[in-house]
Order: structure tokens, then sequence, then C-alpha cells
């Protein structure tokens, strides 16, 4: 069987997220969707949020699981769960210079354990959590908001904006 895990703080989740989740629920027999607390940025929902929503996301994919993550090494934890693979998303050069370091510790710490990047459609190589986030509260934020996010997440987001 062909596990793999993607992680990411998921805040709040993006197209581009659920873009990788549907090429990893495509190219693996199952792959489990870790949400982490990066600790260097504050969060706007709580982690149990983040899960309930993400599962929300992915409800139609039989073979995606969502878990919280505890703040261990992603790549220990991979290999605690039987997961040969770590999947990541890339959307330009910054993020393959970032994701290659980690990449290259992670070989280190668990040499079974190998990293699956997959490059983002043009379209979504410009959204980040960070750059939705941003985008709320100004006039009309909803309908610019929605081309980058899921439902679940839009419905969310509108339903706890003041």
């Amino acid at each position: 069987m062909r596990r793999a895990l993607y992680a990411g703080s998921f805040d709040p989740t993006t197209n581009g997220h659920m873009w990788v989740v549907q090429q990893g629920a495509r190219l693996f027999d199952e792959l489990i969707v870790i949400v982490g607390q990066n600790p260097h940025k504050k969060g706007a929902w709580t982690i149990a949020e983040r899960v309930a929503i993400l599962k929300e996301c992915c409800a139609q994919l039989r073979n995606v699981e969502v878990r919280h993550f505890d703040g261990r090494y992603l790549v220990r934890v991979a290999a605690e769960l039987g997961a040969r693979y770590l999947l990541r998303g890339l959307r330009n050069a910054g993020d393959f210079a970032y994701e290659q370091t980690i990449a290259n510790v992670n070989r280190d710490l668990e040499p079974q354990v190998e990293t699956v990047f997959l490059v983002t459609p043009r379209e979504l190589a410009e959204v980040s959590s960070s750059t939705v986030r941003a985008m709320v509260g100004f006039a009309g934020w909803q309908d610019v908001v929605a081309r980058y996010v899921p439902s679940a997440v839009l419905q969310r987001m509108k339903a706890e904006a003041p």
C-alpha cells in the first residue's frame, strides 16, 4: 500500500491545498492530511476547527483521512504511521528552495521516507493562506476570496466576519 502524508497549517484551507489533496488521493492508495500549528504564525482558527473544515472539504475523497499534528517531526510521524511518502505542493522557486532543505533534513532523519513534490497549476500559484486572510474585510471581499477557497471555508469566513 502506498501511503502518503500531506501536512500544513491549513489556516485557512485554500484551493491550492485542495488541489494537492486531490492529486495525492489520485496518486496514493491512502493520503493522511495532517493539520498542524506553525509556532511562528498566529492561527485564526483552532486546530480542531481546521480539522473539521478539512474533513468537510475532503468528504468525497474515500482514501483521504484528516488528523491533527502534535508538534513532532513530521517525517517521524510518517514513519510511525507506515507512510513512505511526504507530499508537498510547490507554488514557486522560493517554495522549492525551502522544501528542498526540509526534504534533505527529513532524509537524514528517516531515509525510508521520500518527499514527493507537486507543482501547482499556474492559476493557484499565487494563493496562500496568508494572502487569503489579508483579503478579508475589504468591501466585496467575499467575491474575491471565493475564487481562492473551497465553499466550506468561505461559508465559515462569512459567518465569522464582522
